[in-house]
């Protein structure tokens, strides 16, 4: 099957299922590098037909995991007993079919909301305590990421942890794109870092639509 028609077959199929991609924003700069190169892959998203629901972290209330155990006894539900932003987003995340998480790269992980986000999954799980089974197995998970080191060096540690969690909690990991910053937002503006990110939509799309 040639390119275009592969496209073109996302398209279709898009618009007939229309998955939904929850993007969590991780950058503090709402139209920085990040949200840049994110930018281009939620646009190819939503011209194939995806409903994508975007979320910019540093603008909600996200309290760190008290390490409480309280989720664990919740049945059915998430049940963290902390009342921010973080139930209203893990309910997102239970409505969507993949889960991206942007963010720049800030000594070697994951910016500081992304990462206290990301301790408060354990409502997710309930392996600890008296409520059973996982919330969001079988979601997938993909990662857009930027930081100013070679991919490898710079991302390693962050996506695998992020392999890790999926792991755990029975996720399906994509994949992830990253561009390094050289020449700061010009580096995210290239012809070559918006193909990876067009491209990258179009292989989450395929991805969903299988």
């Amino acid at each position: 099957m040639s390119h275009n028609n592969i496209k073109n077959n996302i398209r279709t199929q898009a618009k007939q299922t229309a998955p939904k991609v929850c993007v969590l924003m991780g950058s503090p700069r709402p139209k920085g590098n990040t949200a840049t190169l994110t930018g281009y892959f939620i646009e190819r998203l939503k011209h194939l037909g995806a409903d994508v629901d975007y979320n910019y972290l540093y603008g909600m209330n996200i309290s760190p995991c008290e390490g409480c155990y309280h989720c664990q006894n919740v049945p059915e539900k998430y049940g963290c007993k902390i009342q921010d932003d973080v139930p209203m987003l893990m309910e997102k995340i239970l409505q969507s079919d993949c889960i991206v998480l942007a963010t720049p790269i800030f000594s070697w992980y994951c910016t500081a909301p992304m990462k206290a986000f990301l301790d408060r999954h354990y409502g997710m799980n309930k392996y600890y305590g008296s409520a059973e089974g996982c919330l969001w197995q079988g979601k997938k998970v993909a990662l857009i990421t930027t930081n100013g080191y070679e991919q490898g060096y710079g991302t390693d540690p962050f996506e695998q942890g992020v392999k890790r969690l999926c792991e755990h909690s029975n996720l399906d990991y994509l994949g992830m794109i990253s561009v390094q910053d050289e020449d700061n937002l010009a580096s995210f503006t290239t012809d070559e870092a918006i193909a990876k990110a067009e491209n990258f939509a179009e292989f989450i799309l395929q991805q969903l639509n299988l």
